[in-house]
C-alpha cells in the first residue's frame, strides 16, 4: 500500500490544467493514445523508474486527475451548512449522554455485560473464521435473517473467507449498538425514537457494501473493466455534485431520457389561468358526453404534478377524462426567494379562487375535489373554511394519502423536534424558502438503503448510468417551499396538531376537522413512510362528515396511488368496519380485492358527478398543457 499511496502523492504532484474540463472533454481526453505526466508519475512511484502503465490503466489516471479538479471546484460551490439543519441540537445529545450515565451509575453490570457480550461475540467469530481458513472449508453460513439482505447477494459474501468475515462482523456490530441505544433509560417516548432511528443510520452508513475495499461487486467490475468503472463512477459524482451546487445528492433516474410534455406528462390540455402562484389546467376530453359536474385536483406543491400523468399507460389523468370528467388539475409555482413571505392563507384563498374559476368555466354550481398528500391537508382546512362560511360549492372531496391528524410524527419524529424545526425556521428566513434539496434529502435518508446508499453504490462504485425510470426522474424533480408557509405547516400542523386539537387559526376563522362535512372518500396506502395509512385513517375517522368511504392500497405513498387497472399488480382493501372503533379493527375486518382500487373510486366519483352533458373543450387559453410552471427548477 505504501507504493500506492506514493504513486498517488506523485501523481497529483503534477501541474494541474487551468481550467476544469466539461464531461465531453473528459470523455474526450479518456481517447488520447499517450498518457499525461500523472499517469507516467503513478507507474514510477508503483512500479519503478521508466516502468509505464497498461493503455487503458493510464488513459483513466489521466481522467480521474481531471474529474477531481472538477470535483473540487464543484464541492467549493457550496453554501456555508446550517447546523440547524444537518444535526441534531445540542440537547439531543445531552439526554443521550445523561441517559448512558444513568445507566451506567443505576446498572453498571448492564453495560459490562453488554460489552463482554460484545467482545465474546467478536473473538468467537475470529476463531470460528480462522479454524475455518485453516482446514480450508468454507466460512459458516450466515444466519437466515442475514441473506435476506440485498446488499449482501453476491456469493462472495458467503464463499470467500475475507467477505465472510467482513459481513458477519458488521452484523455482530449492527446488533451491538441496536442493543446499546435500547437499553438506555429514556423516559420521553420522542428522545427513544429518535435515538433508535439515528442508530439505524449509523448502521446503514458503515455497511461494508458502502466501501469499495469491503464491496466485492465494485472490486470485481473494477477489475473486469481495468478501473473503468471506477472513472464512469467518478463522472457520475462530478455530475451529481455539479447538479446540485456543490451538495452530493445522488441522481435516482437518466435526466436526460424524460422531457415533460414530450414522453410524460403528454395528456392533452389547455392552461387556462395563470397567476403568480399557479396555473390551471383543463383537460380535452376524449369522450363525446361528460358528467355535469366537474373535477379538479389539488397536487402537493411539494412535488410536480405529472406524477399523476407520466406516460399514458399509468397516468391517473388521461384515466379519469376517458371515465367522462372535465377534469382541472393545478400545476403549482415553483416558489423563489420572492414567495418567503407566502402562506398557509395564501394557498388556502388560492384553492378558493381555483374553485371560482372551475365553476365560471363548466357554468356549475359545484364541484368535486381531490387533494394529495399536503394539497389534502390543505384541502380539508379549505373545507372547513367553507362549511363555517356555510359556502356549499364542493359536492365531493377525495383525499390521496392525506394526514389530519399528526398526533403520531411516525418516522418524522426526528425531524419534527424543535431543534430541527427551528433550524428551518432560521434557513427559511435567510433564504426564503425550505429548498428542495433539503427536502429531497429529508425523505430519502427515511429510507436510506434504497435511496441513499444503494444508488450511491451503483451509480459511484460501480459507474452504473442510472435508470431511464419516470417514477424516480419524477422523484428528483422537486420544488422549493415558501419560507412562511413551511414553518407554518411545520409548527401549526405537525407539531401542535391545531386542526385538530384546539383549532387551526386562518382567514379569520378557527378551522376545525370536525367542519369537513362533505361526503368523502379518501385512499391510503399499506406500506406508506410518508403518510402511514394508520395515521390517514385517524383524520378521516374525526371529520364530521356522515358519508365516509375509505380504501387501503397495497404498496407505498407513489407506487399505491399511481396504479393503474392494467398492471393488475396491487390490489386493495375496504371495509364495512366504520369509523366507530380504531383503525385496528377496521383493517381486522377489511377484504382484500384484486388490482387497482382506480375502479372502485371511479364508481364512487361517478355517483357523485351528476347527469351527462356535452363535452367542454378548453379551447387554446394560455397555451397547451403541461403549462410553463412545470418545467421550472428548484
Amino acid at each position: 500500500m505504501g507504493a500506492v499511496d506514493d504513486a498517488l502523492r506523485a501523481a497529483g504532484s503534477v501541474a494541474r490544467p487551468a481550467a476544469a474540463p466539461s464531461l465531453d472533454a473528459g470523455h474526450a481526453k479518456a481517447e488520447t493514445p499517450v498518457p499525461g505526466q500523472a499517469a507516467s508519475a503513478f507507474a514510477e512511484a508503483a512500479f519503478g523508474a521508466g516502468s509505464r502503465l497498461p493503455e487503458q490503466l493510464a488513459r483513466n489516471i489521466e481522467r480521474i486527475e481531471s474529474l477531481t479538479q472538477r470535483l473540487v471546484a464543484a464541492l467549493a460551490q457550496r453554501r456555508a451548512p446550517n447546523p440547524g439543519v444537518e444535526m441534531p441540537g445540542p440537547d439531543f445529545f445531552a439526554n443521550a449522554a445523561g441517559a448512558w450515565l444513568r445507566l451506567l451509575a443505576q446498572q453498571p453490570e448492564r453495560v459490562i455485560g453488554q460489552q463482554v457480550s460484545y467482545w465474546g461475540q467478536t473473538l468467537r467469530h475470529f476463531a470460528e473464521a480462522q479454524a475455518a481458513l485453516a482446514r480450508g472449508t468454507p466460512a459458516p453460513a450466515p444466519p437466515a435473517d442475514e441473506l435476506k439482505d440485498r446488499r449482501f447477494s453476491n456469493p462472495l459474501w458467503e464463499a470467500h473467507p475475507f467477505f465472510s468475515f467482513i459481513r458477519r462482523q458488521y452484523q455482530i456490530n449492527a446488533q451491538a449498538l441496536q442493543e446499546a441505544a435500547s437499553a438506555l433509560d429514556l423516559p420521553e417516548m420522542t428522545d427513544r425514537r429518535r435515538i433508535e432511528w439515528f442508530t439505524r443510520q449509523m448502521i446503514d452508513m458503515m455497511a461494508p457494501t458502502n466501501f469499495l475495499a469491503t464491496n466485492p461487486d465494485a472490486l470485481e467490475k473494477a477489475l473486469e473493466t481495468e478501473g473503468e468503472s471506477l472513472v464512469r463512477g467518478l463522472e457520475n459524482l462530478v455530475r451529481d455534485v455539479e447538479q446540485n451546487n456543490g451538495e452530493l445528492i445522488v441522481s435516482l433516474a437518466d435526466r436526460s431520457a424524460f422531457r415533460v410534455g414530450e414522453n410524460i406528462g403528454t395528456t392533452e390540455g389547455t392552461v387556462v389561468a395563470r397567476t403568480r402562484l399557479y396555473e390551471l389546467i383543463q383537460y380535452k376530453p376524449s369522450t363525446g358526453q361528460v358528467h355535469e359536474i366537474p373535477l379538479v385536483i389539488f397536487p402537493p406543491w411539494i412535488n410536480k404534478f405529472y406524477i399523476l400523468d407520466l406516460k399514458p399507460q399509468n397516468s391517473l389523468i388521461k384515466w379519469l377524462v376517458d371515465q367522462g370528467h372535465t377534469l382541472f388539475v393545478v400545476a403549482w409555482k415553483n416558489p423563489d426567494p420572492s414567495y418567503g413571505d407566502t402562506g398557509m392563507d395564501d394557498y388556502v384563498s388560492a384553492y378558493l379562487e381555483i374553485m371560482d374559476r372551475v365553476l365560471d368555466l363548466s357554468d356549475q354550481p359545484r364541484l368535486n375535489v381531490v387533494g394529495y398528500c399536503i394539497a389534502g391537508t390543505t384541502l380539508a382546512l379549505t373545507l372547513s373554511l367553507l362549511k363555517q362560511r356555510g359556502d356549499e360549492r364542493v359536492n365531493s372531496a377525495t383525499f390521496f394519502t392525506t394526514l389530519t391528524d399528526f398526533s403520531d410524527q411516525g418516522e418524522f419524529t426526528a425531524y419534527l423536534q424543535d431543534d430541527f424545526v427551528s433550524g428551518i425556521e432560521e434557513e427559511a428566513a435567510r433564504t426564503g424558502v425550505l429548498g428542495a434539496q433539503l427536502m429531497t434529502r429529508t425523505f430519502s435518508f427515511l429510507r436510506a438503503n434504497d435511496l441513499v446508499w444503494g444508488p450511491a453504490i451503483r451509480s459511484y462504485m460501480l459507474g452504473e448510468t442510472p435508470p431511464a425510470f419516470d417514477l424516480l426522474y419524477w422523484n428528483g424533480d422537486g420544488t422549493n417551499l415558501p419560507g412562511r408557509m413551511a414553518v407554518e405547516y411545520l409548527r401549526g400542523l405537525c407539531q401542535q396538531n391545531r386542526f385538530v386539537r384546539e383549532g387551526f387559526d386562518l382567514l379569520g376563522h378557527r378551522l376545525h376537522i370536525r367542519d369537513v362535512t362533505v361526503p368523502l372518500c379518501a385512499i391510503a396506502c399499506e406500506t406508506d413512510h410518508i403518510a402511514p395509512w394508520k395515521d390517514s385513517w385517524r383524520g378521516i375517522a374525526q371529520m364530521g362528515a356522515r358519508d365516509k368511504t375509505f380504501i387501503l392500497s397495497e404498496s407505498g405513498h407513489i407506487a399505491g396511488i399511481v396504479n393503474p387497472p392494467s398492471k393488475k399488480k396491487y390490489g386493495h382493501y375496504v371495509s364495512d368496519a366504520g369509523f366507530g372503533a380504531d383503525e385496528q379493527h377496521w383493517r381486522d375486518q377489511a377484504r382484500h380485492h384484486q388490482g387497482s382500487w382506480w375502479g372502485r373510486w371511479g364508481e364512487w366519483l361517478a355517483g357523485r358527478a351528476g347527469a351527462m352533458v356535452a363535452a367542454r373543450d378548453p379551447g387554446t387559453g394560455l397555451g397547451p398543457a403541461p403549462g410553463a410552471y412545470v418545467h421550472e427548477r428548484a
